[in-house]
């Protein structure tokens, strides 16, 4: 199988620098006319992403991103695929929407796809870098919620550590000692997990009340269901996400079960359940905002963004379920 071909591939054959060859590739006025030209022949000839220098299935003045998203019927997602279509529609850009079912083996079929045919991607990815790497042939990619260590890679970190505590806190504060958790469905857990048990270590309290949940509301009701058979001195829950948390109020009510429940995402939906959902929210809008920024900015070869800049904070929303 022959080299893929990176951007510093190119960089090499026209005799300028990789910020050079970005700016060139997306018409960006500050270079002058020669150079521009160098580059584009030196990335037709090395057949640098052929979807649009080789074969001309896009204008060389479109931008287009790709948006992979883990599962678009969760509402948070969904939300964050909005803001970020937002913000792409405001620059002019295209943008092609993926989900991935949350599977692997889709990520890797939607980076086939659109990996050669995309100005840059964005997205939730469970694929190592290395993978990501092999698919996306020298674009920019924007990691969500994860951090990332490739120089054309950027991340959009997600810091929960605080906002969890604060729902610990909270919940402590109300007289509650055997907090349990609704963590997800994965072999592994969650960094949310770790911010619990963190949270629940600093009172001295056990974090080993904790089961596994399906991300959809029935996925709540049955993971509470379980724990309650087995720790049925639980007085409240967190959950992994808003939707895990429905499906749990939802099972509490039905068996009478007087239980505090804090999510953990900040949806609009939590507002029209009964009782309201009291959450660790994240802004959406700003996710998918600053994804689509850092994603320009690596596209053009400016300075990324970088540090605090990146990071959304969660923060504890009370409402009425805690």
């Amino acid at each position: 199988m022959s080299q893929r071909i990176t951007i510093n591939d190119v960089a090499s054959a026209a005799g300028v620098s990789r910020q050079t060859v970005s700016r060139a590739l997306n018409d960006k006025g500050e270079i002058d006319g020669d150079t521009k030209q160098r580059v584009l022949d030196a990335a037709k000839e090395l057949g640098y992403r052929p979807s649009r220098f080789a074969r001309g299935l896009v204008r060389p003045d479109t931008t287009s991103i790709g948006l992979v998203i883990p599962d678009l019927l969760n509402p948070f997602f969904t939300e964050v695929a909005a803001a970020a279509l937002e913000a792409a529609r405001a620059k002019g850009w295209h943008v092609v929407v993926y989900d991935t079912a949350d599977s692997v083996d889709e990520e890797l079929s939607t980076l086939q796809v659109i990996g050669s045919q995309v100005d840059a991607v964005v997205g939730y990815f469970n694929l190592s870098e290395t993978q990501l790497d092999q698919h996306t042939h020298g674009i920019p990619v924007v990691l969500i919620g994860r951090e990332h260590h490739a120089t054309r890679f950027s991340s959009i970190r997600i810091e929960g550590a605080q906002g969890v505590r604060s729902a610990v806190d909270h919940l402590v504060a109300a007289g509650h000692r055997r907090i349990g958790m609704l963590d997800h469905a994965h072999a592994e857990p969650s960094d949310k997990h770790q911010w619990f048990c963190d949270a629940m270590n600093a009172h001295g309290l056990s974090p080993d009340k904790v089961a596994g949940a399906v991300q959809s509301v029935d996925g709540g009701a049955d993971a509470l269901t379980r724990l309650l058979k087995a720790q049925p001195d639980v007085t409240a829950i967190f959950t992994f996400n808003d939707i895990i948390a429905i499906g749990a109020l939802r099972a509490a009510r039905r068996s009478g079960r007087d239980l505090a429940v804090i999510g953990f995402d900040g949806l609009q939906l939590g507002t029209v359940v009964d009782p309201a959902l009291t959450t660790v929210a994240l802004d959406t809008r700003k996710i998918g905002a600053l994804a689509v920024e850092q994603a320009a900015r690596l596209m053009a070869g400016d300075e990324p963004l970088s540090g605090e800049d990146l990071v959304v904070q969660a923060v504890l929303l009370l409402r009425e379920s805690a």
